[in-house]
């Protein structure tokens, strides 16, 4: 089912209100008229947001400082696994609810994705609960009935704050990524919205609005989109810094190559917004992330005082092969400043030694604690998690791999 949407854009371009070698004549109502009143206005207006977007770079300095407080290079190692290797765990993302810390992730059985829920009361050690998201196993033909991966929404997004969900309207929320396809994230990803009224913390199946609220056929899909849509964030502004309260994040893909296998499918991230959590308008027309080859997603947001930090990852840019976490800050939600540095996360163990991605970051009692998808070279999936002070080590493993394959 499409989606009714529309795109918000910055004002249009204008005439120079110039003339004349170039000056500007003293300024008359009566010779001017509106028409050239509107012009002056939309020119000054487009060079407001040129200018205010020029200022918005991020310095060197304040991002090396934002490296410093979020880097953790003590990995504690593998904290969830699958019971069995036909099980792959992914996408964690952490609330705090009372004196409990509870994690959402997913698990892939070779039919889709499900959304399952964890507790934990350190952070380091977990129990898993049971299922928020599950298959449609009544209505096969839905548009989601195969794949539910969900992320809970509307956190306190202050670095090192409460990390509590907040409800809008009554209901605590989480957009998804759905398809009724079967197998790892095929057919035709599209985004969706859960909610519920029930505690996020207790385990019950939440509700879904009936319709997809963005898919790659919206007659409004932009040029880097129109392939599928992944993971997706979304952040409750209440400063309505792009004019909208609800401002959303997710990694999406479009044949944007020419022919050209290398530039093939990229992912990149750009951005939606919203006033009721339900109908969803795509904002601006490039995407705020592209690092023109191989993937960027699964994008994260906080904020330091007065600067957004979105954690997101990266996978085969250019000639690298595996898969890495990374951030990029912003003052406006919109331009973002990638950081140059080294990776916060990348492959160095066993049990993450083919790719180390998809981030949630959280600081608690001046420990910064970094949860990712740990994958090892034998495609085994498990959450593990990287920390600013040294806590230690996890004892938790993968279980036996499967058998080599026969050639």
């Amino acid at each position: 089912m499409m989606s009714t949407l529309s795109i918000v854009t910055s004002p249009p371009k204008s005439p120079s209100p110039f003339r004349g070698g170039g000056f500007l004549k003293p300024f008359s109502w009566k010779e001017r008229g509106w028409g050239e009143v509107i012009h002056i206005f939309y020119f000054l207006l487009s060079f407001f947001f040129l200018q205010n977007a020029t200022a918005q770079t991020v310095s060197p300095e304040r991002m090396q400082q934002v490296y410093e407080e979020i880097k953790t290079p003590h990995k504690y190692g593998l904290i969830i696994t699958p019971t069995t290797n036909e099980k792959k765990l992914d996408c964690p993302t952490v609330f705090r609810k009372g004196k409990g810390w509870y994690m959402t992730y997913l698990i892939y059985d070779g039919r889709g994705y499900e959304t399952w829920l964890a507790k934990s009361n350190d952070l380091l050690n977990w129990t898993t609960l049971g299922r928020l998201l599950s298959f449609a196993d009544t209505d096969t033909t839905h548009w989601d009935s195969n794949q539910r991966a969900g992320y809970v929404a509307l956190q306190n997004t202050k670095w090192g704050g409460n990390y509590k969900l907040q409800k809008y309207d009554g209901r605590y929320w989480m957009p998804y990524l759905g398809s009724n396809t079967r197998g790892y994230e095929e057919g035709k990803l599209s985004l969706g919205m859960a909610f519920t009224t029930h505690p996020p913390h207790k385990v019950a199946e939440w509700q879904r609005l009936p319709k997809p609220t963005l898919t790659p056929d919206d007659p409004d899909v932009r040029w880097w989109e129109n392939k599928k849509l992944y993971k997706s964030t979304v952040i409750w502004d209440k400063k309505k810094t792009t004019g909208y309260p609800f401002v959303l994040y997710y990694n999406a893909n479009g044949d944007t190559s020419n022919n050209n296998p290398k530039y093939r499918l990229i992912e990149r991230i750009g951005m939606a917004v919203s006033n009721d959590m339900k109908t969803w308008k795509r904002f601006g027309q490039d995407p705020v992330i592209d690092h023109q080859s191989g993937i960027s997603g699964d994008a994260v947001l906080q904020k330091m005082g007065d600067l957004w930090v979105m954690f997101y990852f990266g996978a085969f840019w250019n000639d690298r092969k595996d898969a890495y976490n990374r951030f990029a800050c912003s003052y406006d939600l919109v331009n973002w400043t990638k950081w140059q540095g080294a990776d916060l996360i990348a492959t160095s163990e066993p049990y993450d030694s083919m790719y180390a991605h998809k981030s949630y970051v959280i600081k608690h009692k001046g420990i910064v604690y970094h949860f990712y998808c740990a994958v090892n070279k034998h495609d085994q999936r498990g959450i593990a998690v990287a920390t600013s002070k040294d806590v230690g080590k996890s004892t938790l493993n993968f279980v036996a791999p499967p058998p080599p394959k026969k050639k």
